[in-house]
């Protein structure tokens, strides 16, 4: 059985910083890709930041345009972990963030997707 779990989040102040981390577990092959997706009310879950696997062992860094010079992706190898730091908050930057796992059960399986629970993140003015 795979997990996906978030930590961290909360609420804070324009300018201000928040880290938050998801951990996926289980048994699989491979984890082709990781990342954070924001939510807010009435609309579609948006990628922010992620990674995608480029073959050979590398994996790609991926970031929205809004949050580019101030949000930064890091990753543990296997990747198992990812976390998001998050600088400089923008009132624009909350939401609820939800992680997403696009995992190779097996060698020979099709792509499976799992998602974590969310947390949410506020930013005020």
């Amino acid at each position: 059985q795979v997990q996906v779990v978030e930590s961290g989040g909360g609420s804070v102040q324009t300018g201000q910083s928040l880290r938050i981390s998801c951990k996926i577990s289980g048994n699989f092959y491979r984890v082709n890709a990781m990342g954070w997706y924001r939510q807010i009310p009435g609309k579609p879950r948006d990628l922010v930041a992620g990674y995608s696997f480029g073959g050979n062992l590398l994996y790609h860094t991926n970031y929205a345009d809004s949050v580019k010079g101030r949000f930064t992706i890091s990753r543990d190898a296997p990747l198992r972990t990812i976390d998001l730091q998050m600088n400089d908050l923008k009132p624009e930057d909350s939401g609820l963030y939800y992680c997403r796992a696009e995992v190779l059960l097996t060698y020979t399986s099709s792509l499976d997707f799992f998602w974590g629970q969310g947390t949410q993140v506020t930013v005020s003015s």
